[in-house]
């Protein structure tokens, strides 16, 4: 079993206010955010976990939330410092911020680059006022073109707009506006996905009333079509970018790579190649519990059986838009090829998936029923 790259991911929980569809581990703010004792915690975290890294650098990292750009610039600067003085970064590490379009937020993006940011994820979610408030964001459209528009301005290597569909109400003419609007403002990524009502968030309480399957589907036919004539490549399930702009940190987790979680709830994944297992570790969920010195960090921490592993691969690889090789398999699971093959036997009886020499190829029809793929595996 070989060690796949090894990325860094970093979880900040809080929030001006919980949005209703949101079931990530955030938390409204209730008083100032304790940055300077956060980043000290952060910092033992990451160091409580450095035996994991078995001398890999860090070939990414993704600060996300929660809202960190929540932070001060001078507090991500000195989480940065403090994770390189620990860990080595490979010469060209992707680091990503994830940020409101909030006047607040933008005020601080230039202060995010200058601390070693090098893109940005901005959570646009809608062009449209009333879809905004009903999906409690806080910004207004203006703010949201403003936020796109000044990222352009910063020398990033990359950035990338969310964009949701399927919204309460929403007309395939109202999502085609949406996208649009978007597309217009030349993001190097877009991730474009459909609303979904998550179990204990406020929208699973209220429902709201969501277009039916007939308009979601017209809705993703319509808006693939036009991703594409503006030259974007869907590379993962609700993942589009321009040329040269995919995002290395998601990537690595489609492909079944190491990362390592430091926050509130943060998970990891961890190959340990010289004992042949791949270990999983949360952390503790809540900010009083993580930053209360007298507790592990660690909430619990176990081994991924065996007979888990296929399924777990392909969920992740499944979601990328391009032939799984076979020999990433063997490298990432340490399994038999056979194992493989026999997870994927009724899905290439169903036409779901295609088998050749060296990869595995997922059908357009395979495409449209991934679940069924892995429910096979179940």
């Amino acid at each position: 079993m070989k060690l796949p790259p090894l990325a860094l991911y970093v979880h900040v929980p809080w929030c001006i206010q919980k949005c209703p569809y949101c079931d990530f581990n955030s938390h409204a703010l209730k008083h100032d955010i304790p940055e300077e004792a956060y980043v000290n915690r952060l910092l033992d975290d990451l160091r409580a976990d450095l035996e994991w890294a078995q001398a890999r650098p860090i070939s990414s990292i993704f600060i996300g939330g929660g809202t960190p750009s929540l932070f001060s610039a001078a507090a991500i600067a000195r989480l940065l410092e403090g994770i390189a003085a620990q860990l080595p970064l490979s010469d060209d590490c992707e680091v990503t911020l994830e940020a409101n379009p909030g006047t607040f937020e933008q005020e601080r993006f230039a202060g995010f680059v200058a601390a070693g940011v090098n893109r940005l994820s901005i959570g646009v979610q809608s062009l449209d006022a009333t879809q905004l408030q009903q999906l409690g964001r806080i910004h207004d459209p203006a703010q949201a073109l403003t936020a796109a528009q000044h990222a352009r301005t910063l020398g990033l290597r990359s950035f990338n707009l969310d964009l949701m569909h399927g919204l309460p109400g929403q007309t395939v003419a109202a999502a085609m506006a949406d996208l649009a609007g978007i597309i217009a403002l030349e993001p190097p990524h877009i991730s474009w996905y459909q609303l979904t009502i998550e179990p204990n968030t406020s929208f699973a309480s209220r429902p709201p009333r969501l277009p039916d399957d007939e308009v979601l589907w017209e809705i993703y036919q319509r808006g693939h079509e036009k991703l594409a004539a503006a030259g974007y490549q869907n590379y993962e399930v609700s993942a589009y970018a321009k040329p040269g702009h995919q995002s290395r940190h998601n990537r690595n987790y489609w492909q079944f790579g190491d990362y390592l979680g430091i926050g509130c709830g943060a998970h990891s994944k961890i190959t340990l190649a010289d004992e042949q297992r791949i270990m999983r570790c949360e952390k503790i969920k809540h900010p009083q519990g993580y930053l209360d010195l007298t507790r592990p960090l660690r909430y619990r921490t176990w081994e991924v059986a065996a007979s888990e592993l296929p399924f777990e691969f392909f969920m992740n690889l499944l979601r990328l838009n391009e032939p799984m090789q076979k020999q990433l398999f063997t490298e990432r699971t340490g399994l038999a090829l056979s194992v493989a093959q026999q997870a994927l036997a009724p899905a290439i009886a169903k036409g779901l998936v295609i088998e050749q020499n060296k990869a595995w190829i997922t059908t357009d029809l395979g495409r449209r029923f991934l679940n069924s793929i892995l429910d096979e595996m179940v």
